[in-house]
């Protein structure tokens, strides 16, 4: 039985164009897998604590050497890893903020992205400890960035991306809502993006057969 971890960030809980479109994905990901689960893990209503000193000293401590303290400040990156590690996808939405994701999400990664647990090094660098696992993106934009001169303004898509491959999880689909603030725009680019995940799961479907 499959599992899917959503997460969610936008702070608008009512209409959020990256809520809706992972809305979507969900509905589509409940066909493929009808005996699934779904995980939901929304940031705005559940805000994560930034990342504190103490937080990091006990990510580098020994568990044999861990004071009580410092298990309960590591308490919720535990309880989020293995939130994490009980998925086999992962559906992450996520506005545009200022060129980049929102606060909370990269606080949720600060979190989870934890030396021993989801990644690690070697004598060839870092690598990724959550390997088989697949990542799925719904990104929303009120402006038009890709093809134009503000793509390489986003850093957004980049860094999940990165991040998200830095701990072994493969990104399979990248569904990017774009001119959600452009007139004239907004129900065709909807449409395009349901489409390519409608493709998306056309190819699973196909290659679970």
């Amino acid at each position: 039985m499959k599992r899917l971890l959503r997460i969610d960030c936008s702070s608008r809980t009512v209409g959020s164009h990256s809520r809706t479109l992972a809305d979507y994905f969900e509905k589509k990901w409940k066909l493929l897998n009808s005996s699934g689960t779904v995980i939901y893990r929304d940031l705005a209503k559940q805000q994560l604590p930034h990342i504190q000193n103490n937080t990091i000293e006990g990510f580098y401590t020994p568990l044999e050497h861990m004071s009580p303290e410092s298990k309960k400040a590591t308490a919720l990156s535990d309880e989020l890893i293995k939130e994490l590690k009980s998925a086999d996808d992962i559906l992450i939405s996520s506005p545009l903020y200022n060129l980049n994701i929102p606060s909370n999400l990269k606080a949720y990664f600060d979190q989870v992205v934890r030396i021993g647990h989801t990644f690690n090094t070697n004598e060839k660098g870092y690598y990724g400890l959550l390997e088989g696992k697949s990542a799925y993106l719904a990104t929303a934009k009120g402006g038009r960035y890709r093809g134009t001169f503000m793509e390489s303004y986003d850093f957004q898509e980049p860094y999940l991306k990165a991040i998200l491959e830095h701990m072994g999880i493969k990104v399979r689909g990248l569904f990017s809502l774009e001119g959600t603030s452009v007139n004239g725009i907004l129900e065709q680019n909807k449409q395009m993006a349901q489409e390519s995940i409608d493709q998306s799961f056309k190819k699973q479907n196909n290659g679970s057969n």
